[in-house]
């Protein structure tokens, strides 16, 4: 970490914070306000909650902001995974005595519809002292700060890297307290990284080395990792799918022996449903791939199919799919890679739509 360019910004943040104490006294209350819901869900409560009371805990979550309809995304979590078994993994996640490097892989693994974005946040405002918020927010301020081995993507953040994002943002932390910044803990990190770390240069700067760098999921040896990415971009898929309007679902039957990672669905007019069906290739066979997508064709609703990958496969893929009668010529191919700057757009976008308020929640 760059402690000088760290120390320059702690100074102009107390300088803001001295010039203008009504900001402070404002973000101070949030803060208090937003941990004083959530430390009020114990593991018991968590355990008993009703489905009510579950939709507003998520819904409170800043990482909820991209969805205007948050109801239809909370009873897509509770659908995928039964809600007595998410409130148990819940409170094992939030009130565990497990290490947190345990239990977030464990939640990770088991509880689909949650990324690091949600979890941290969970964790950061009913335990402020112990644990931060990980979003693109913090990646950028902490790639601004020069911080090396930073996770870019969801499935890059398993529990041992969010430890040491912790004991980094702690760091921050101890110098926020030593300038004389007061009631200091993680969740006052998170403001400051907000206020302080989002320079202009530095993501026009991180803009441009991202585009230009890949990674070949062929080339990541361990096998978690594969289905981390598989499972991210299957769900990222989804997400891009509903916000363009799409009713989507993952991992679903949409002809004999086609079950497809995701699809996207509409009805229009008087021709009825139309689907399109992405199938996402991490590991395994590029020969099972493509017959499945060739199965999914016999669904007469099928109007595209997708295989999505890294360049390397793509290219296999493509070869291949020219020698197959029936697939030849309809299949289309789409870097995974881009799949997720693609979703972090419209992220972007739909965050700050919804922070209008333009769309009553349940519409």
């Amino acid at each position: 970490m760059n402690i000088d360019i760290l120390h320059k910004h702690i100074k102009r943040y107390k300088e803001k914070l001295d010039s203008n104490p009504q900001k402070y006294s404002d973000e101070l209350l949030e803060r208090n306000k937003r941990k004083i819901y959530y430390q009020s869900w114990t593991k018991e409560k968590l355990l008993e909650m009703s489905k009510e009371e579950f939709e507003e805990y998520l819904s409170k979550l800043w990482a909820m902001l991209i969805w205007g309809n948050k109801k239809y995304v909370i009873d897509k979590i509770i659908l995928d995974n039964g809600f007595d078994r998410i409130k148990k993994q819940l409170a094992m996640l939030i009130w565990g005595k497990e290490d947190i490097e345990t239990r977030w892989d464990k939640f990770r693994k088991t509880v689909k519809g949650f990324g690091p974005a949600m979890m941290s946040e969970l964790l950061c405002q009913t335990h402020p002292d112990s644990f931060m918020i990980w979003n693109r927010k913090a990646y950028i301020g902490f790639r601004y700060l020069e911080i090396n081995g930073l996770p870019r993507y969801d499935y890059q953040c398993n529990g041992k890297k969010y430890k040491q994002l912790c004991g980094i943002a702690k760091d921050i932390c101890n110098e926020l307290e030593k300038i004389g910044i007061k009631n200091v803990d993680l969740l006052t990190v998170d403001y400051f990284i907000w206020d302080e770390l989002q320079v202009e240069s530095n993501l026009n700067q991180l803009k441009k080395k991202n585009s230009s760098t890949d990674i070949v999921i062929d080339d990541i040896p361990k096998e978690d990792n594969k289905n981390f990415i598989h499972n991210e971009i299957r769900d990222k898929l989804a997400d891009i799918g509903k916000w363009l309007g799409f009713n989507t679902e993952t991992e679903v039957k949409v002809a004999d022996g086609a079950i497809v990672d995701t699809i996207w669905e509409a009805t229009i007019g008087n021709m009825g449903r139309v689907i399109y069906v992405f199938e996402v290739q991490t590991k395994g066979s590029i020969d099972s791939l493509l017959l499945n997508l060739l199965k999914s064709l016999n669904n007469p609703a099928v109007q595209g199919v997708v295989a999505v990958s890294d360049e390397k496969q793509l290219e296999k893929i493509q070869r291949q799919a020219q020698l197959i009668q029936g697939l030849a010529g309809k299949l289309k191919i789409w870097n995974y890679k881009e799949v997720l700057d693609n979703y972090e757009a419209l992220q972007k976008v739909n965050e700050s739509i919804n922070k209008l308020g333009l769309v009553p929640q349940g519409f």
